[in-house]
């Protein structure tokens, strides 16, 4: 499905989660990690925040790979305008997952690419709204020590089992609670040219 002749993709971002999105379509790109401070040091509210992060992250690696396309991308969970950071450990998620009980956790996932051949910025921010059923210490502790997702905004996999906590999920794309808003992604790629029907 990738055009053998358009430049090279990087995905500015170690997330192993964005990397197999990625995977399900391109043959060939590299992951660079972009090592930025990801505080809120500007004070921005969530959308601008998340935003503000996936174009940072992708002008970093963009520095050293000025010829590829890059992908930079950002996840905040956040729940009564308040960003959940990523838990870390047990106890942190279980308190996460309480708080989140019975309410509904916004998640904005923010894609900036950027373009060398036209050195344009594309930018698109997907909403996902998670409501969360209520459940008890027990169901949050028990999840936790299944999947274990100390490393995910919201303290759940929706990859994994992280569904048995939720009510319903409302989003234009369910890749976008991955990590990335795919449709978006692959019709932004198509337009570059950067993807191209295989050959019969």
């Amino acid at each position: 499905m990738q055009n053998p002749s358009a430049p090279a993709i990087v995905l500015a971002s170690s997330s192993q989660y964005r990397r197999d999105l990625l995977e399900r379509f391109l043959e060939q790109f590299e992951t660079v990690s972009p090592n930025v401070d990801e505080r809120n040091d500007l004070g921005l509210e969530p959308e601008d925040l998340a935003r503000h992060l996936a174009r940072k992250k992708a002008e970093a690696v963009a520095v050293n790979a000025r010829d590829a396309l890059i992908i930079g991308s950002d996840q905040l969970a956040v729940l009564n305008n308040t960003v959940l950071g990523k838990p870390g450990n047990h106890q942190a998620a279980v308190e996460q997952l309480l708080d989140a009980s019975g309410h509904v956790v916004t998640f904005l996932t923010a894609v900036c690419i950027l373009d060398p051949i036209g050195r344009t910025r594309y930018e698109h921010t997907d909403k996902t709204t998670v409501r969360f059923r209520e459940f008890d210490r027990r169901l949050a502790d028990t999840y936790l020590h299944h999947d274990k997702p100390y490393d995910c905004a919201g303290s759940f996999k929706i990859e994994g089992a992280g569904f048995v906590l939720f009510e319903s999920v409302t989003t234009d794309d369910p890749t976008a609670l991955i990590g990335l808003p795919m449709i978006w992604v692959a019709d932004r790629l198509l337009q570059l040219g950067y993807l191209a029907p295989q050959k019969m």
